[in-house]
């Protein structure tokens, strides 16, 4: 309990889209904010965007504007991401991630409390 738990992940082609839920699997804390990330082997997990439970105010990461999006159902129990026209290069294990105070929420994998386990999804040219 209270770890969050992804789905969604798996092969997608090239030009496709991916969508992502990430659960809060019955946590009863608070959450301030909660992030995507993703990472290949060998290098730093990156963060892809993250989002305020309390206002649903987002930040993406620059490089990735313009085909992402993230988002909470009604009840903030699940988070969503969104991940447009897909390239080989988008190919990782994706992770989400709680937060459960502030003052602040970064792309830095840093500072969040909580981690998925990670779903893999592989983008086939």
């Amino acid at each position: 309990q209270g770890q969050p738990v992804e789905s969604g992940g798996g092969s997608v082609q090239t030009g496709g889209s991916l969508s992502l839920s990430c659960a809060d699997s019955g946590y009863t804390g608070k959450t301030y904010c909660m992030g995507w990330f993703r990472q290949v082997p060998g290098k730093e997990r990156e963060g892809i965007g993250f989002i305020y439970t309390a206002t649903d105010t987002v930040h993406y990461a620059d490089d990735l504007k313009g085909r992402v999006a993230i988002s909470l159902d009604n009840d903030k129990t699940t988070v969503y991401l969104q991940l447009n026209d897909l390239k080989p290069e988008d190919s990782a294990m994706y992770y989400c991630a709680r937060r459960r105070s502030g003052p602040w929420c970064s792309l830095s994998h840093a500072g969040y409390h909580d981690w998925g386990q990670g779903t893999q999804v592989t983008v086939s040219s």
